[in-house]
């Protein structure tokens, strides 16, 4: 099959993803793999093809990523169990000032996203929230917003989050995490902003009901965590792992020789800088044994099991389309304005907007949006480190746009704040939606000078 066919084959495949995930409830990785079949069979493609193609796929990408993914989802258990997300709260809140509880705790979300899922890190950090909130007589709402905003920026867009690091993999730039992971933060920034603006505008006219009679202390939620790690302790195995890929992403760029830039390249490995970074997480525990050493791993493990299956599923989803005829239609395309042109990178923010706004997942938003504009970046001759960077920040910006009643993160903020659905609606959703636009908007403007 070629040309409109196939892509109207493609489209019933994604539509069978969101109707699956939406309505059925099937699990993603099903979805992906019902449909990464059904796509390959009903194009024409032979039968042993269709099995070759999703049996690379996800082989593949975990081969590229997967130990990535685990490490990551292992450091974040450390961090959580340990009391060192709270630690780098505690030092963020010194820095910024307790005069400005919201810019601190979006600060704080973003810099915890990174390495832990917002879900679980919104979850740590709400009794510190709240406390926060008393202390500094701010409603309970703004400081819900300011703290689950950051957490959402980061989450969307900063490697070693699986979704960014998915994304990245699909469309072969796993390579360049370090470019990714500097334009990540450079238009995570201003999602944050947004987000901390939304609080202080929104955020403070919301009042959660019995919100004045709060009895949550600063002083007892740190005291509930016992004796909290040291500062270096805290970040060091999520700031030596950004080091480490940004140093080897430095000599890739200087094109360097030698056995010292050979080292850096080593250390600056995706691999070898999260395994540094678990062996960091490490020192955050006062004794290791079974329950550190076996149990939170275990924990970590579980955790990444789900992200690695929706990941390799997405990625035979991907190979599936690869191997269809659909990369000579798309040399038809390729030559429009619109695909050359700087407002190609708005087509990966709208699939992956009305991927997430019609089945709620930002992780599968990710995956399954890179999945499919993959076959058509090489086509179009987006190869360069930086435009590749850009492309998943396109996706990721997608994959905000909104967080709303499908989506498992709008409960955890609405249940863990207090807030009625209605006043989730304003909080939650909007600032979503804003985050959202704030972050393509950046990402074209980078698009327009860089590539």
């Amino acid at each position: 099959m070629e040309g409109w066919g196939l892509l109207f084959v493609i489209l019933l495949g994604v539509l069978f993803i969101i109707y699956a995930t939406a309505k059925l409830k099937l699990h993603p990785f099903l979805s992906l793999l019902v449909s990464a079949f059904g796509v390959g069979i009903l194009a024409g493609l032979p039968l042993a093809d269709v099995v070759n193609a999703i049996n690379s796929g996800f082989g593949g990408l975990m081969g590229g990523i997967g130990l990535v993914i685990i490490f990551g989802t292992i450091i974040g258990v450390f961090l959580e169990k340990t009391g060192a997300a709270l630690r780098m709260a505690e030092v963020v809140l010194r820095l910024v000032g307790e005069k400005r509880p919201q810019l601190a705790m979006s600060l704080i979300g973003g810099i915890v996203s990174i390495p832990v899922f917002c879900d679980s890190g919104y979850v740590i950090l709400s009794s510190l929230k709240k406390a926060l909130a008393k202390h500094a007589k701010v409603t309970v709402a703004s400081m819900a917003i300011a703290l689950s905003t950051g957490l959402f920026a980061t989450h969307t867009l900063v490697p070693p989050t699986p979704g960014p690091i998915a994304a990245a993999g699909n469309i072969g730039a796993e390579s360049y995490l370090g470019t990714i992971i500097l334009i990540g933060l450079i238009v995570a920034i201003p999602a944050i902003m947004a987000g901390y603006f939304w609080a202080i505008k929104v955020g403070t006219k919301i009042h959660v009901k019995g919100e004045e009679e709060l009895k949550y202390n600063y002083e007892d939620v740190v005291k509930e965590f016992g004796k909290l790690p040291s500062t270096w302790k805290s970040f060091a195995p999520i700031i030596v792992p950004v080091l480490l890929i940004a140093l080897g992403s430095i000599v890739q760029f200087a094109g360097w020789t030698g056995d010292g830039a050979n080292v850096l390249l080593f250390l600056g490995s995706p691999v070898v800088a999260l395994f540094i970074g678990v062996l960091f997480a490490f020192l955050l525990v006062s004794t290791l044994n079974e329950e550190t050493l076996t149990n939170w791993i275990g924990i970590g493990i579980k955790e990444a099991a789900p992200i690695l299956l929706i990941t390799g599923a997405g990625g035979a989803f991907g190979s599936v389309i690869k191997t269809t005829s659909v990369s000579s239609f798309i040399e038809g395309f390729a030559s429009s304005d619109i695909a050359t042109g700087s407002f190609f990178v708005l087509i990966p923010f709208l699939i992956a907007a009305a991927l997430k706004t019609a089945q709620g997942s930002s992780t599968a938003a990710l995956i399954i949006t890179s999945s499919l504009v993959a076959p058509l970046l090489g086509e179009i001759g987006i190869t360069s480190p930086t435009a590749l960077a850009l492309v998943v920040m396109s996706v990721g910006a997608g994959a905000m746009v909104v967080s709303h009643v499908n989506d498992s993160y709008f409960w955890v903020v609405k249940e863990f704040s207090g807030m009625s659905v209605t006043d989730a609606y304003k909080a939650q959703t909007a600032a979503t939606l804003i985050q959202g636009i704030v972050a393509m908007i950046v990402t074209m403007i980078l698009w327009i000078i860089f590539v």
